[in-house]
């Protein structure tokens, strides 16, 4: 099932889960960034000239006492237009540079490494999600589960997709978000050096 390699403060490099963090200001704009860059402009409203209706002027334009109306698609009716209301093409990305990113994945995995939550193991199955369930259950790992590897394979991702709590990601795609919000991290041993090499820009 899963072959344990030595504890993860022998093993982890310091350059990447040992770094100074001397604020966390960095790693809120990597996890601000990660969250407005998978935002889709979904929300649109109607303009007074999209709106239904309007056709015909409500009331005649003197002698009623009232405020001079042409149409009740006017945005201040309640059945009216939107004035300034989002249309579905907004840009909501954040722009991070990648030597920032790296060093907010190398401040968010020191931060978690300090928190002990991380697990340098390797999880082996034959695709069965009972496999990985009845692992979890054996490290009493019974919350959000950052499993990391070198390469995904096709037993892994068979084995974990129907696990909620558990997210599988490559090495190189690690992000600050995963991180953060992970309980525990198990990492392979092969993980391990291709974070370090990616970190160190060797790997795009």
């Amino acid at each position: 099932m899963a072959d344990s390699t030595s504890p993860a403060k022998a093993t982890l490099p310091k350059s990447v889960f040992a770094v100074e963090v001397p604020n966390h200001e960095l790693l809120k704009l990597a996890y601000d960034s990660y969250l407005a860059n998978a935002r889709k402009a979904s929300a649109t409203t109607k303009t007074r000239g999209e709106v239904s209706g309007g056709g015909k002027k409500p009331w005649k334009q003197k002698g009623t006492g009232r405020a001079r109306f042409g149409s009740t698609r006017n945005p201040i009716w309640r059945t009216g237009g939107i004035v300034f209301g989002p249309r579905g093409n907004e840009n909501y990305k954040l722009s991070l540079s990648k030597t920032s990113k790296r060093v907010a994945v190398r401040q968010a995995l020191t931060l978690a490494n300090q928190d002990k939550k991380i697990v340098v193991d390797e999880i082996k199955t034959t695709g069965k999600t009972a496999e990985v369930v009845k692992y979890l259950a054996d490290k009493k790992f019974a919350r959000r589960t950052l499993v990391v590897v070198d390469a995904k394979t096709p037993e892994l991702i068979r084995a974990t997709g129907n696990i909620q709590e558990v997210k599988l990601v490559s090495a190189t795609y690690l992000n600050v978000y995963d991180v953060m919000n992970a309980d525990h991290i198990v990492i392979s041993a092969a993980a391990v050096k291709a974070v370090e090499k990616w970190l160190d820009g060797s790997k795009a």
